[in-house]
């Protein structure tokens, strides 16, 4: 499976972070501008897991996976794939998300993707080559959107 971890700093304190990261709600894809609003759907939510379909916008289409997300770990939220037109089941991401030294986050990624598919093959190709710029891309911009909206109050 590629994998790719890189960490990102962020004024938004960690419980900030953490909310966006697990607010399952309609505005999704407005704090995560990687979600394409189509294929964004909630099947379930619980203390502790949630079950959600996303996707993105790709050259060739949309690529989506139904994913099983775990935040047990008060530190870490990780999403794991149950079904997907771009990658295997039990490909993940996760994000260990702990304070830095001003106050903000520090978050730690890691891209786990096995892909199933040409789409999937090419996105991985792309995100290993770049050591992950795609995916801290699209976290940044999210946490970008945080900041402009004065979550960085704890």
């Amino acid at each position: 499976m590629p994998k790719v971890e890189m960490d990102l700093d962020s004024v938004v304190p960690p419980a900030k972070v953490r909310e966006a990261l697990l607010d399952f709600s309609p505005r999704r894809p407005e704090i995560w501008p990687g979600i394409y609003p189509p294929m964004y759907e909630v099947y379930q939510v619980g203390d502790t897991f949630a079950e959600i379909r996303e996707g993105s916008k790709a050259p060739r289409g949309v690529i989506w996976a139904k994913e099983h997300y775990n935040w047990a770990d008060p530190d870490e939220v990780k999403w794991t794939v149950q079904e997907s037109n771009f990658c295997a089941p039990g490909s993940y991401v996760s994000a260990r998300i702990t304070p830095n030294e001003s106050g903000g986050s520090r978050i730690h990624v890691t891209w786990n993707r096995k892909p199933t598919s040409f789409m999937g093959r090419l996105a991985a190709f792309m995100i290993v080559v770049t050591r992950g710029a795609p995916v801290a891309s699209s976290l940044r911009m999210g946490l970008k959107k945080l900041e402009a909206k004065g979550a960085t109050e704890p």
